[in-house]
């Protein structure tokens, strides 16, 4: 297990562990705690390294590029209706598709793409690691 200290005012903790399902009962133990207020969760990231060093990386708290050009078009689309009728629906979800994909690029909330990063460099082969960002500990809990 890893700890890292004061992360943007919080404590990043990784472990990693050899069964996912153990990964993954490590995350509802711990969202378990968050609900019952004895931390408060700020993100989670889990990477997974296979045996052939690929590596799987979900972030919970970032959203991707896809997402937000995605909702960037919905939403720039929709005002654009109402305001300049049929063309401004096709310039709205254009200009709304490119300002949110370059805003998720941009934008980094939650644990840093730098610890990410490293992260993702450091696990072991056929590891899955969690990596929290929790403040707000009851260390009673």
């Amino acid at each position: 297990m890893s700890a890292f200290g004061d992360h943007d005012h919080g404590e990043l903790v990784g472990i990693s562990f050899d069964d996912p399902f153990r990964a993954k009962e490590y995350v509802v133990a711990v969202t378990g705690l968050a609900s019952r207020e004895k931390l408060r969760l700020r993100d989670v990231v889990t990477i997974v390294k296979d045996h052939d060093d690929r590596v799987t990386v979900h972030e919970t708290i970032d959203p991707s590029p896809k997402q937000a050009a995605v909702s960037g078009a919905v939403w720039a689309s929709l005002f654009g209706l109402v305001l300049g009728g049929p063309v401004g629906w096709v310039a709205g979800a254009a200009l709304g598709a490119g300002t949110g994909a370059l805003t998720a690029k941009s934008v980094d909330l939650g644990i840093s793409d730098e610890w990410v990063e490293w992260f993702r460099a450091s696990v072991q082969p056929g590891t899955h690691t969690v990596v929290l960002l929790v403040d707000d500990v009851d260390r009673n809990a």
